[in-house]
């Protein structure tokens, strides 16, 4: 999944993403392949008679699709970085659509299989590989009780911390940590974290056609360390905890629902038992910037702590059920990315893509 506020100087790229992943030079060719399943699904999606009233069909609707995106949401005012709230007057898109997702799952599939394709990576390589690469050092930040203020300026190998390529203890101390990856699409964030020494992970994707896709990649590409479910964050049937929840659009395009201000209250909710104690979560978005995301997370772990201590059941030693007050988890503020360009606007200065980091309460 993938949010869509889009630089307006990356128009080719945000022709290529509103068209979908899987919308690339050799659809057409690809589509002639379909089965009947796939053009049933791809009919249901894109036959559009829908709450947004538009009746346009295939790649007419996908254009037009980002047009309307990039019209409701480029705005100056999103760059502002010291806005209280977050938008409310974001226009719904098919974006935040499962229907739409599961089209294009359906065409990266057939991609895949006939063309090699993997399919886009959200955000470019560039930003993969530094969020892959910074994370990791937030991790072992936080295991070691290091100030994590600025983390892009650590000096690891003072603190007897080196690359986790290099095979040494900050790689060991990944293998320590279990990851879940919130809408996953292709799965290669994954393969990224993978190669910074995380071990135990997982990715989820509520369109079934993302996960045979992240399983058919992992498969050719040899990654065998990767769990992929079907699962939705906002109805989620897992039932353990994680050190590390990373997200890369995945909020952006629940935001984007008719529904999305419900929805994204919704989202914390399920990670706040998704995060394990002192977990940690990571959100690359494109649609808030990093003072919006700090203030959403702020009003959520408010909300939580006027809720107060809530009675819950636990067994003790001897299997017995007894009653103890709990706390519900907040979330506060780790980080962020401090190396992606930067750009000033109305006097503002703001950056396109922004990556934050947040740490459950213990």
């Amino acid at each position: 999944m993938a949010g869509i506020r889009c630089p307006p100087d990356e128009m080719e790229q945000v022709h290529s993403l509103g068209r979908g992943e899987g919308a690339r030079q050799g659809d057409t060719d690809a589509s002639t392949h379909y089965s009947d399943d796939e053009r049933s699904v791809a009919a249901d999606s894109w036959s559009v008679k829908s709450e947004y009233g538009s009746t346009l069909d295939g790649e007419d609707q996908r254009n037009a699709d980002v047009v309307d995106a990039l019209n409701a949401q480029f705005r100056p005012a999103d760059y502002i970085l010291d806005k209280e709230e977050q938008d409310e007057d974001v226009e719904p898109s098919v974006l935040g659509l499962q229907s739409h997702w599961d089209s294009i799952y359906a065409n990266e599939l057939v991609n895949f299989h006939e063309q090699g394709d993997a399919g886009e990576i959200w955000f470019g390589d560039e930003v993969m590989e530094t969020v892959a690469a910074w994370t990791a050092r937030i991790c072992v930040a936080v295991a070691a009780g290091l100030p994590s203020d600025n983390v892009d300026g650590f000096s690891l190998g003072s603190r007897g911390l080196v690359d986790a390529s290099a095979g040494g203890s900050m790689a060991l101390e990944l293998t320590n940590w279990n990851v879940l990856d919130l809408g996953t699409g292709n799965g290669l964030f994954l393969h990224a974290l993978a190669k910074q020494g995380f071990t135990d992970l997982t990715g989820t994707d509520y369109s079934e056609g993302a996960v045979e896709l992240s399983r058919a990649i992992a498969g050719r590409n040899n990654v065998d360390n990767v769990t992929f479910l079907v699962d939705d964050v906002l109805d989620t049937k897992l039932d353990r905890q994680f050190k590390l929840v990373t997200d890369k659009g995945t909020l952006d395009a629940i935001g984007l629902h008719p529904d999305g201000p419900a929805r994204r209250l919704q989202y914390w909710k399920a990670l706040s038992k998704l995060v394990g104690p002192g977990g940690v979560v990571v959100i690359t978005s494109c649609n808030s910037t990093k003072d919006e995301l700090v203030a959403e997370v702020s009003r959520f772990s408010h909300s939580q702590k006027n809720n107060g201590p809530n009675v819950k059941d636990h067994k003790d030693s001897d299997g017995l059920f007894l009653n103890a007050l709990e706390s519900e988890p907040t979330f506060e503020y780790i980080d962020h990315v401090r190396t992606y360009p930067t750009f000033r606007f109305g006097g503002v200065e703001g950056s396109r893509v922004s990556t934050v980091a947040f740490i459950r309460s213990a």
